[in-house]
């Protein structure tokens, strides 16, 4: 086949797509992050900035340069949320649920589901730990303990009963 059928992007290695924050703040809103993520996260950096891209800088072959591609932008993000980040000290404990706090609820249906709530940028479904902008969050944020809370899901409207308030 001639080359003139051919694009020239076609030879170079597969570019990764920008990494981006997990959920853009609202114009105007802090970017809350808790300690402990504060702590993952700059350890995180250090260990991509002073391990990670030394090794791979020293590589030589097309799979290294496309993972030190995607460390440089994982450094980057890194970056961005520390120029932003405001770092919240949840309160030792409480009756009032608050940034950071773990809250254990008792569903209507589903028996007990518990919820940390974190800043943008450390949120983790698996975990159960979610956004401070969030529609549970929200409804969760300033209830006290045996309250109960209403909040829309896609699911619909639901009912949570507080069941017990932690911070780490």
């Amino acid at each position: 086949m001639s080359r003139a059928f051919v694009r020239e992007s076609d030879d170079l290695p597969e570019r990764p797509a920008l990494a981006r924050r997990a959920a853009p703040l609202p114009p105007g809103a802090p970017n809350y992050i808790t300690p402990d993520g504060a702590r993952r996260f700059r350890e995180e950096l250090e260990r991509l900035a002073q391990v990670e891209r030394p090794r791979l800088v020293a590589a030589d072959d097309s799979e290294s340069k496309r993972q030190l591609q995607k460390v440089n932008q994982r450094i980057d993000l890194l970056q961005q949320c520390f120029e932003s980040a405001v770092v919240v000290s949840p309160p030792g404990e409480g009756s009032r649920v608050q940034f950071g706090a773990t809250v254990t609820v008792r569903e209507h249906s589903d028996g007990e589901a518990c919820y940390r709530i974190v800043g943008v940028d450390e949120v983790d479904i698996d975990r159960g730990w979610v956004s401070w902008l969030s529609p549970i969050a929200r409804a969760l944020l300033n209830a006290r303990l045996g309250e109960r809370v209403r909040f829309k899901s896609p699911a619909g409207e639901q009912e949570l009963e507080i069941v017990a308030i932690s911070y780490e």
